[in-house]
């Protein structure tokens, strides 16, 4: 499949300068030959996009001026641009109506014309299933889920009884939706588990990476604002909160009961623990432990940097004694203090 230029700005907008040539795929600039295009996200990549062979270039205003004589795009925001262009190029793949006949669909389910259950899938009683869907292999979906229009289940997903998604969700191979939270009492000498009847909720546009877990809530539900990005092996407790258009990168574990807010960020590893509270735009830096509530929008980061084992090694004999040099150094204000005291006084 190959694309003019001026058909893909017709479709996405832009500015078209130079020569209106094809394109047939979307390349790495020092990748790119002569019917790939590439974009340019900063100036900071300004020597390979002037020493790039692609065909054409996506690219700002400000850079456009240095490349009078090459095929450009010119947007306000190439990454974006470069994004819309590769669904472009590759849109979803549209479902095959129907249920396949290794499909087993329980009672009393309502499911859209136009959505495909695939081959052993399992569908439980009184599930409703909206238009455009693509249940894939081996998904399970429990008994009274309800799922939107436009959501795709990729292969081994499996959803929890009584869970709500909306509408263009899509949750990757291998996660679990609707698991129980870990929630346990102690008797004596032994644990007791309590029921966890809350459910999960992912709102409209939430996409879920692969082997993540989202927990069911409690009493009250675990919820995923419209919008948000969870991405691979994350694992999200019960009646947790997620805001808004929020990100959350690979290996981040969230205890029970916090909320993020919306627009957040957070870097892969992180660790939140439980009933706390993340401010709307916060940032949260990958590997940071987050301890307690954060009240006020901005960066937050916390991790020791990397170092060879032998600095390790000396530095962890003094981390150990930190305790008794604080105490130390407040001995010895003290001390300081009574001294200079002592010299303020008037002497007879």
């Amino acid at each position: 499949m190959s694309y003019t230029l001026e058909h893909i700005v017709e479709q996405l907008g832009g500015e078209l300068r130079g020569q209106n040539r094809d394109v047939s795929r979307l390349a790495p600039l020092e990748l790119a030959g002569a019917d790939e295009i590439a974009f340019v996200a900063s100036a900071k990549f300004r020597r390979q996009m002037l020493e790039s062979a692609a065909g054409a270039l996506i690219v700002t205003e400000a850079l456009a001026a240095e490349l009078p004589e090459r095929s450009l795009i010119v947007a306000a925001d190439p990454y974006l641009y470069f994004a819309r262009l590769a669904t472009l190029f590759h849109p979803p793949k549209a479902p095959r109506a129907g249920i396949h006949p290794r499909a087993v669909v329980g009672e009393g389910c309502r499911i859209g014309e136009s959505s495909e259950i695939a081959a052993n899938a399992t569908v439980g009683d009184s599930v409703v299933i909206g238009e455009r869907c693509r249940i894939m292999p081996g998904v399970v979906i429990g008994d009274g889920c309800q799922i939107g229009d436009d959501v795709t289940l990729y292969p081994n997903v499996t959803i929890y009884h009584g869970c709500v998604i909306g509408d263009r969700v899509g949750v990757h191979s291998g996660s679990v939706i609707g698991g129980d939270g870990f929630g346990l009492a102690w008797d004596k000498d032994h644990w007791f588990k309590i029921p966890q009847t809350g459910r999960v909720v992912l709102e409209d546009d939430v996409e879920i990476g692969a082997n993540t877990t989202v927990d069911r809530g409690a009493l009250a539900d675990t919820v995923i604002r419209k919008g948000a990005k969870i991405d691979n092996l994350v694992q999200i407790a019960h009646n947790v909160e997620i805001g808004e258009h929020t990100a959350i990168a690979g290996c981040v574990g969230i205890a029970g009961s916090t909320k993020i807010g919306a627009r957040c960020t957070v870097g892969g590893a992180a660790m939140f623990v439980g009933h706390i509270d993340v401010a709307d735009r916060t940032h949260i830096g990958g590997g940071t432990l987050v301890s307690k509530s954060i009240k006020e929008a901005g960066n937050y980061a916390s991790s020791y940097p990397l170092q060879s084992m032998k600095d390790w090694l000396s530095n962890a004999v003094h981390v150990r004694h930190l305790d008794d040099f604080a105490k130390r150094v407040k001995q010895l204000e003290r001390e300081l203090e009574t001294l200079k005291k002592s010299k303020e006084e008037p002497h007879e």
